[in-house]
């Protein structure tokens, strides 16, 4: 049975990756981490999509807070806020969580090796976002190597796979990419703010608004949120 791992925050991107592996895959597990992230409420709607697709969710506690360095694990950090994507600064974002990625492949790639699952599948992408160091193609070749190095006892053994289908797309690309698997986006968080709808001024609801448009169609989340009476 051909079997991966999605790291599955609940945002755009990892929630087009899981309908992507539902689409490549026998069996699909979502990994999801609750890091003491700002915006955690993206954990509790994240598993509102994978009780409805009937996906194994794993939840894996790590409290990042004690590194800190970031508005999305520092409470005393502010949280960047923008009028629109030009609007934006270059060089590494405030968001930026140190080592995040890296940290979540080593986790990821510890539970795999329990589970006997050699495919790892992430949403990461650097088009719309590039000051982001732990989404590059180099850094996902360089894990993927440590990793091997670390978890094969025999060259014989089949690799440890890290899958990012999307990491030369724009996230508009991304969206329409997921609506062509019917990729439902209405429980998907994206907003750092920590609340359910989203603030319309952090670089991720910037970037996601930004992508909506140029598909041409209303956010799934938007919509949801409209019928619910709640904006």
């Amino acid at each position: 049975m051909k079997k991966s791992i999605v790291l599955y925050s609940g945002g755009i991107d990892s929630t087009t990756a899981l309908y992507w592996a539902l689409n490549q895959y026998e069996k699909v597990h979502a990994l999801t981490f609750d890091y003491g992230q700002r915006h955690r409420i993206e954990v509790i709607m994240a598993g509102n999509l994978v009780q409805k697709l009937n996906v194994p969710q794993k939840i894996l506690r790590v409290d990042l807070r004690q590194i800190g360095g970031s508005s999305l694990t520092d409470a005393k950090l502010p949280l960047p806020q923008y009028e629109r994507v030009e609007k934006i600064e270059g060089g590494l974002p405030l968001t930026y969580v140190p080592f995040r990625n890296g940290i979540f492949l080593a986790l990821a790639s510890a539970w795999a090796e329990v589970e006997g699952i050699k495919e790892i599948v992430c949403g990461f992408n650097i088009i719309d976002s590039p000051n982001y160091p732990d989404t590059r193609n180099q850094f996902v070749k360089a894990m993927e190597e440590a990793i091997n190095q670390g978890t094969r006892i025999s060259p014989d053994q089949d690799k440890i796979q890290i899958i990012a289908p999307f990491i030369n797309m724009k996230k508009s690309e991304i969206i329409k990419k997921g609506l062509s698997l019917g990729t439902d986006y209405s429980y998907s968080i994206s907003c750092y703010s920590g609340t359910e709808i989203p603030c319309q001024k952090c670089s991720s609801c910037i970037h996601r608004q930004k992508a909506w448009e140029e598909v041409g169609l209303k956010d799934h989340l938007i919509l949801r949120l409209e019928k619910e009476g709640k904006i």
